[in-house]
């Protein structure tokens, strides 16, 4: 069996999953939506908590290249990024309310809430992307730091702030259903940041 087919079994998960739930979505609902055979489904994937893990993947390696690296691109001043990051988010909800009347919320974040006491595993995976998260972040507010625009602050404790603030932002949106409060909220973005300027 081809990876086209691993892959669309991949992709039919995190679209029916995000519209939705993990819990409510199944193994055969999966398989209509990608046209393959559950035969298929498990040579691939054991369970369905393989497929999660995959699709968890596959999620963070579709934010990576679409919102991510052009919303922390090196070129960018390191404390403008953040706003360049809530642009995109801003962006990709209202995207999701145009194509479908509802605002679906970060993928990762809809995870978490759903599964992070019910699957040890899956906690810990998404957890995982959540830190990768933070790092970036923290990186980035390291080099506003070097760049001598900000001073005086924990840069751990800072980007921890700021996932929260990212994810409680969308979280806010989804449960709203209005994608503009994330657009309300961007000079937020910079009064989080102006104490920490010098």
């Amino acid at each position: 069996m081809s990876n086209d087919t691993r892959d669309k079994i991949i992709q039919s998960a995190g679209e029916l999953i995000y519209a939705s739930s993990y819990s409510d979505v199944g193994v055969q609902a999966i398989c209509n939506h990608a046209g393959v055979k559950k035969g298929s489904f498990y040579h691939f994937f054991p369970s369905k908590r393989d497929l999660a893990l995959a699709m968890i993947d596959a999620q963070n390696e579709q934010a990576k290249y679409a919102i991510l690296d052009p919303s922390f691109a090196q070129h960018i001043p390191p404390l403008e990024r953040f706003t360049h990051f809530i642009h995109a988010i801003y962006q990709f909800q209202a995207q999701c309310k145009k194509d479908g009347n509802h605002v679906l919320g970060c993928p990762i974040g809809n995870l978490a809430v759903e599964m992070s006491t019910r699957d040890e595993v899956l906690r810990v995976k998404l957890d995982n992307t959540f830190l990768a998260f933070k790092q970036l972040y923290k990186d980035t507010l390291q080099q506003a730091l070097d760049k001598g625009d900000i001073s005086n602050i924990d840069t751990d404790l800072s980007a921890d702030a700021l996932l929260a603030y990212f994810e409680g932002i969308i979280l806010l949106a989804k449960t709203r259903n209005d994608p503009e409060i994330i657009k309300k909220l961007i000079p937020d973005i910079k009064r989080l940041l102006i104490p920490l300027e010098k």
